[in-house]
């Protein structure tokens, strides 16, 4: 990661009088979001800004509070003087990083049945993650029905045909994978594992481990040589 991600700008701007944030890695505009900032994207370059409507008072109070998570999580900023904080809250792991977690499983699984497992936390009909995210757009459609602006009935119509429709068929293809992998009981032909154990048949007991040694990688040939034409 460049270390210029790790460095961020929280200031209020003099031109337009907003409190904008600048720089910074995907994780830190995570931290600006959660502290309430609202993205901006432009061809060049992606800054936050504090919400449309608040106070002088409730900008400040939203800067100070993503300047100390920021340099709590390790970020340095600069900032306006009002919004500098000695204070480093806790962090704590989020729900997108614990859902991130199948990820990882999956790249380190085995066999078919370790990937099956992961998958099962996304797929699972009463309680995964897919059946979770499906009633969170069919609630934020709900909130839409009443909300009063014009736009509000088609956002709401929106959001329930991405749950119905479209996570639909993203739910149905993750399951028929999960359930394949689950009656295939295979491993992985790529991902052997190690245990770091000698076997009790091996002569060679200096052995570090049985595993078979890396493939060699044959040197390549040098060019051939370019005839020299003949002089007259």
């Amino acid at each position: 990661m460049p270390l210029a991600d790790r460095f961020l700008d929280i200031r209020r701007d003099p031109h337009s009088d907003e409190v904008l944030a600048r720089g910074g890695d995907p994780e830190a505009h995570s931290i600006l979001q959660r502290t309430g900032f609202v993205p901006v994207v432009r061809v060049h370059e992606t800054y936050h800004r504090a919400p449309t409507g608040f106070a002088e008072d409730e900008e400040s109070r939203l800067a100070t509070e993503a300047v100390a998570r920021l340099r709590s999580a390790g970020y340095h900023v600069d900032c306006d003087e009002n919004f500098s904080t000695d204070a480093l809250p806790p962090s704590y792991l989020s729900l997108g990083s614990s859902v991130a977690h199948l990820a990882e499983r999956i790249r380190q699984a085995t066999t078919t049945d370790e990937a099956a497992d992961a998958l099962t936390e996304l797929t699972a009909a009463h309680d995964g993650v897919l059946a979770a995210l499906h009633e969170v757009l069919t609630a934020t459609a709900e909130f839409h029905d009443g909300l009063g602006a014009a736009a509000d009935p088609h956002i709401a119509q929106r959001l329930r045909y991405l749950a119905d429709d479209r996570l639909h068929i993203i739910r149905t293809d993750l399951s028929d994978t999960r359930n394949a992998l689950a009656d295939r009981h295979a491993p992985h032909p790529g991902r052997s594992t190690c245990t770091e154990e000698v076997p009790a048949a091996e002569r060679e007991r200096s052995a570090v481990c049985a595993c078979p040694p890396p493939p060699r990688t044959v040197p390549a040939l040098p060019p051939p040589p370019v005839a020299a034409g003949l002089r007259r």
